[in-house]
């Protein structure tokens, strides 16, 4: 748990001095002033938060998809790829997946072991790996259709997540979290980022939605305040 949320430092409060919470900014602006934040003693994630004017609990208004970062996310990302042996391990190995294999990679993860970001599976492998639900589901590491990670061609998969795409799901509050990159980057690849997570989760946007879709929207840093975004340059047409 960050201290922040109890007392905050002197670097928060610094922080703070230097934005208006009340106050929506443009995305190059907010990105402006969360450069010019003093830094914490690691290369902190940048994250963009979104408020969903959305029902949660209808599954019709769920919002989840990937997006690929135009200049990466910054993190390491630690592949492992169900596939039998032949074509789609052999690529998937290739492409530069950490781990490959079938019997013996799900008989690991059967034995509670999940030290990988990102798990990609064929079609064909699917039909053991869903055996693993209570394993992988609580930890986000099952393979899924939608996000591309259950596919034949595991080469452009592994190549995709390593390469900085990120995936955007609502939870149970309506809120979505997506890491856009590191605050190390230059504020111009952190805006490009940025821009490509918001115009993908508004694209998103279900059908079934009525009233305002984005109720809020705010940058930070993992260990800084939240800056506002004024959104309208987006939903504007």
């Amino acid at each position: 748990m960050h201290r922040t949320h109890t007392m905050p430092s002197k670097r928060y409060k610094k922080a703070q001095a230097l934005v208006d919470g009340k106050k929506p900014y443009t995305l190059k602006n907010a990105v402006e002033i969360l450069t010019k934040f003093p830094r914490a003693k690691f290369n902190e994630t940048v994250d963009i938060a979104f408020k969903l004017g959305i029902d949660p609990k209808q599954s019709d208004q769920m919002v989840r998809g990937t997006v690929p970062l135009p200049h990466g996310s910054g993190k390491v990302v630690r592949v492992l790829v169900f596939a039998k042996s032949g074509a789609p391990a052999d690529a998937a190995t290739a492409a530069g997946a950490e781990y490959v294999g079938f019997d013996d990679m799900i008989k690991k993860c059967q034995e509670g072991w999940t030290d990988f970001d990102v798990a990609i599976a064929t079609p064909e492998a699917m039909v053991e790996v869903r055996k693993l639900g209570k394993v992988l589901g609580p930890r986000g590491l099952m393979p899924n259709p939608k996000t591309g990670t259950v596919t034949e061609d595991t080469a452009k998969a592994v190549k995709e997540v390593k390469a900085g795409r990120v995936e955007y799901k609502t939870d149970k509050a309506g809120n979505v979290h997506v890491p856009v990159g590191k605050v190390a980057f230059p504020a111009i690849q952190i805006e490009e980022n940025a821009r490509a997570v918001i115009e993908a989760v508004i694209k998103a946007r279900p059908s079934s939605v009525k009233g305002t879709y984005v109720n809020t929207a705010t940058i930070s840093a993992t260990m800084s305040p939240p800056v506002r975004l004024d959104l309208k340059a987006f939903v504007a047409h």
